[in-house]
This record gives structure tokens, sequence and C-alpha cells, in this order.
């Protein structure tokens, strides 16, 4: 994250259109100069933030990767099987913990497939 946000400062940073130099013209405006010192103190503000962000990254991803192992097939099926998610409601957590997933009323009426039995 850190490699990715400095680039995208500094594009940003270079992005923006020069102000008027001063009357020698090799020095920076004092825009230019307000500009860049206010970008280098977020840069340092927001530095413990983004090494806090990859550490977590760094936790947490062999705990996606096999979460992602090990329900992408299930929710592969899941996608396959639902043709229009506008029609459902978002998912509700019971309190014995099943998780649903409910038709909105006004969606219209389910179809089965052929071969499919309607419970």
């Amino acid at each position: 994250m850190k490699r990715l946000f400095i680039p995208v400062t500094l594009v940003a940073a270079l992005a923006t259109p020069s102000f008027a130099q001063d009357d020698d013209g090799d020095s920076l405006s004092l825009m230019e100069r307000g500009a860049r010192m206010f970008m280098e103190g977020i840069l340092k503000e927001m530095e413990p933030a983004i090494d806090d962000l990859g550490a977590l990254a760094e936790e947490f991803g062999p705990a996606m990767r096999s979460f992602a192992q090990q329900m992408g097939p299930a929710l592969r099926d899941l996608m396959e099987q639902v043709e229009d998610w506008s029609a459902y409601d978002a998912p509700e957590i019971l309190p014995n913990g099943d998780i649903i997933i409910r038709r909105k009323p006004d969606a219209p009426d389910y179809v089965p497939k052929e071969g499919e039995i309607e419970i």
C-alpha cells in the first residue's frame, strides 16, 4: 500500500497547474513551496497509518487465502444459481447464526428451472 500511495501522491502533486514563478524565474513560487510543504507534511502524518495497514494486510493475507480456497467453490455455485441479485434483500444473520437472503416482496415470482424441485 505504501508503494502505491507515494507514487499516486507524487503524480497528483505534479498534475496540479504550476503557479506564477518569482521574478527571477529560478525559485519556486510561494504557492508551490506551500503546496510542497503541505504534501510532505501529509506524507509524514500518513506514514504510520500506511505501515499499520501493510502489517494488517500481511496478518490477514493467509486467512483470506484460506477463506477463498474453502468458500470459493460454494460462492461460485451460488453466483451461478442466482440470476438477478436485485430481487433479494441484504443478507440477514439469525440469532442461531444462520444467514438467510430473502427475496424482496415486490420481486417477480420465482420460476424453478427444469429438473429443479421447489421447496
